[in-house]
């Protein structure tokens, strides 16, 4: 739908009140969808760190709960009812589904009223043939990485339908810079101190295990290294609560006044800045954000060969060194290689910064999604423009 002033009215659906890496990536497109002509309003639970992010950045919101005043996850057809009255209501121009589970949610429901409309995949999951096909309802799937398309595809996702649009990274916001930041004096260390960082969400996915076991190996080789764990737990599920558990008894026993748990943090541009270098362990990775704003930043990266992972970082040794997953030893051999290898560093901390201006602008990921919404809504397109 066209506005009264010849604007197109977006609705993005979002089903989680949390801002993580996919919601940052929206975040980081609006200003450009914005000034392409996109109304832009956003269906997300009415509190929560999301909500305030929005209500900051004076962003149209629609409450959508997906959880009753109890605190009781509501079914899927609740949600999905509740979404059809919400679309029947306002009648968006176009709705973008910002994850694999508000896209598999709202697939069946804008196929029945007709609106058009895409989904985001972030996650490389495993679905039941029900989720796929509620998948396939939707005209366009916006992949983070080829890794993502081909996994989803290889499930029953409809290939013509499926594209890939990796995200961007603000590069003015993550860049490099040597000026001192106030990090280590904020944790009580000292100048020296080497800082290697870790930034996720608290889970097995991410691979914080693996983390412990190489910081162990390294500590009686590398005695001036800290490492900064960021990141909260979200799932409420026993084993989640267990690991976070574990990695809490690691930073309070072996790895005592050397790991560092400093939960969320809103200045994650500052935490890696002041870093040495960012080690990734996860399991599986789509297209990590933080890999991103790390080789913005001019950090180098030692991370997982996962996922996506490698579509970042394509050569070793050019911004990043790719190893084995599970694979502790590895992992602690190369971390150590690079924190004692000044020339190696300073050469990744150059090609990691200039493979983030290459391949990852948010500018360009905004310019393509710009595009998929006017060729979703029949708009004439920016194509062929520099963009």
């Amino acid at each position: 739908m066209i506005g009264a002033h010849g604007t197109a009215r977006v609705l993005l659906l979002c089903e989680y009140p949390t801002v993580n890496g996919g919601e940052q990536s929206m975040l980081s497109t609006f200003d450009a969808v914005g000034q392409a002509g996109f109304s832009i309003t956003v269906a997300c639970p009415s509190s929560g760190p999301l909500a305030d992010c929005l209500r900051e950045r004076e962003i149209p919101t629609l409450p959508f709960e997906t959880h009753d005043p109890h605190g009781r996850r509501l079914g899927q057809e609740e949600r999905r009812e509740g979404l059809k009255n919400l679309l029947s209501e306002h009648r968006p121009g176009l709705l973008h589904a910002n994850s694999l589970s508000t896209g598999r949610l709202s697939g069946p429901v804008v196929r029945e009223l007709a609106i058009p409309s895409l989904a985001h995949l972030r996650d490389i999951i495993g679905l039941s043939r029900r989720a796929v096909d509620d998948l396939n309802h939707h005209q366009r799937l916006l992949a983070v990485s080829q890794a993502t398309r081909d996994f989803h595809v290889g499930q029953g996702v409809d290939p013509q339908r499926i594209t890939v649009l990796h995200n961007g990274v603000d590069l003015d916001r993550f860049r490099p810079n040597n000026a001192p930041t106030s990090l280590r004096e904020q944790l009580g260390l000292p100048p020296s101190a080497r800082l290697v960082v870790t930034i996720g969400q608290i889970g097995l996915r991410k691979g914080h295990d693996v983390l412990v076991d190489a910081a162990v190996r390294l500590a009686g080789r590398l005695l001036n290294v800290h490492w900064l764990v960021v990141g909260e737990r979200f799932s409420q599920k026993a084993e989640s609560q267990r690991f976070e558990d574990d990695l809490r008894e690691a930073a309070a026993g072996p790895l005592a006044g050397h790991m560092h748990l400093l939960g969320w943090r809103d200045d994650v541009d500052q935490v890696l800045r002041a870093a040495d270098l960012l080690v990734h362990p996860a399991r599986q990775e789509p297209l990590g954000r933080v890999l991103l704003e790390a080789a913005a930043s001019g950090l180098p990266v030692v991370a997982t060969d996962v996922g996506g992972t490698r579509e970042i970082f394509p050569k070793d040794g050019e911004g990043a060194i790719l190893v084995p997953p599970d694979d502790a030893a590895t992992l602690a051999e190369t971390t150590l290689r690079v924190l004692t290898d000044d020339t190696l560093r300073q050469a990744m901390q150059r090609s990691a910064r200039r493979r983030a201006e290459e391949a990852f602008n948010v500018r360009r990921a905004a310019a393509e999604l710009v595009e998929h919404y006017r060729e979703l809504l029949g708009l004439s397109t920016g194509k062929g423009t520099d963009r």
